[in-house]
């Protein structure tokens, strides 16, 4: 099981989408996954559908329980949501009160890698979506990853957001181990604006060794997939921003940046420019080539003969949306 944490401590710059964009991709191509949301603000919990400020159990009930010494099956707080293949594991508004309660206490940074060892066979990839603040919830995600994933918003004050997570990261190594690997992803790059190109190559000359070499460009197709609760991936997978995180995906994989087309495919001769991202070249500028069908088939999973069921405790599968999952022992 991969654990991939995505976090940056300023809001608003691409994190709950790098989430779920991921996770349509990797649950596209049949693998089973897990996305946790450990935001207060509850984004990706808001995203499947579900409100934050009623869902219960959630994430919160596993520090509360954690906290009283009981123990509690992750598999009674995951949902399942509208997306095949992608269980959830909920925020609840109440973990804003997180630090205040358990802050003092030991043994709080280990509690959500603790549960997911619980389920390390069960799941392919497990995607963090994290708060944009220091504390417990940001410490469980990088001491349970061993992929940290930094969305960075191609303007000023998002680089801003980066020097401060980075100066987190500095500080948390010298109190514990993290060995998680990490790439920063900028996101909502638009080739128009200047400001966007300046941050862009900012990024590059200053953290060039841990950059992704291209971009999530800006893309009106993220917005429209957000109000139906899918994956912008799953439900425009040719729109740019799919195709950019299916570049994304592969480099995260493999570390390579390949010029060929993420579905498999050769980019045609006349788009091939849109490949390694420059500071004035689109990324990605993809909307006049793209069809109007779907991914090939193959990347179409057959349920009937795929051999890694759904994840099961005793005999009932993870197979309730989006109500709780009735999970007997």
């Amino acid at each position: 099981m991969k654990v991939w944490t995505v976090a940056n401590q300023k809001g608003g710059v691409g994190k709950t989408t790098t989430t779920v964009s991921l996770a349509g991709l990797l649950a596209g191509r049949g693998d089973r996954v897990l996305v946790v949301d450990l935001d207060p603000h509850g984004s990706l919990t808001v995203y499947f559908g579900l409100d934050p400020d009623t869902v219960e159990p959630s994430v919160y009930t596993l520090f509360q329980r954690a906290a009283s010494g009981t123990r509690t099956p992750l598999a009674s707080c995951l949902r399942r949501t509208r997306s095949e293949r992608i269980a959830l594991l909920p925020a609840s508004s109440a973990l804003v009160s997180l630090d205040r309660q358990l802050g003092a206490q030991t043994g709080m940074g280990l509690v959500l890698g603790q549960a997911l060892m619980q389920w390390r066979a069960a799941f392919d990839h497990v995607l963090i979506d994290c708060p944009p603040t220091l504390g417990i919830l940001m410490v469980n995600a990088l001491a349970a990853c061993d992929r940290l994933i930094v969305p960075v918003q191609t303007e000023f004050l998002a680089l801003k957001g980066l020097e401060r997570l980075l100066h987190t990261l500095a500080m948390i190594r010298r109190s514990r181990p993290v060995r998680a690997d990490m790439l920063i992803v900028p996101t909502m790059y638009d080739r128009r604006t200047r400001a966007s190109q300046q941050c862009l190559q900012t990024l590059h000359e200053q953290h060039g060794d841990a950059l992704w070499p291209r971009a999530i460009p800006a893309d009106n197709k993220v917005r429209e997939a957000a109000q139906q609760g899918r994956p912008v991936t799953e439900l425009f997978p040719y729109a740019r921003a799919s195709l950019a995180y299916a570049h994304l995906l592969h480099y995260l994989e493999t570390g390579v940046d390949s010029d060929r087309h993420p579905y498999g495919e050769a980019l045609p001769t006349d788009l091939s420019a849109a490949a390694p991202l420059l500071p004035d070249v689109e990324p990605l500028a993809l909307d006049q080539a793209r069809p109007a069908t779907r991914p090939p088939e193959r990347l179409a999973v057959n349920e009937d003969s795929d051999p890694r069921p759904w994840p099961t405790l005793g005999s009932i599968p993870i197979t309730a949306a989006p109500h709780p999952l009735e999970i007997t022992a």
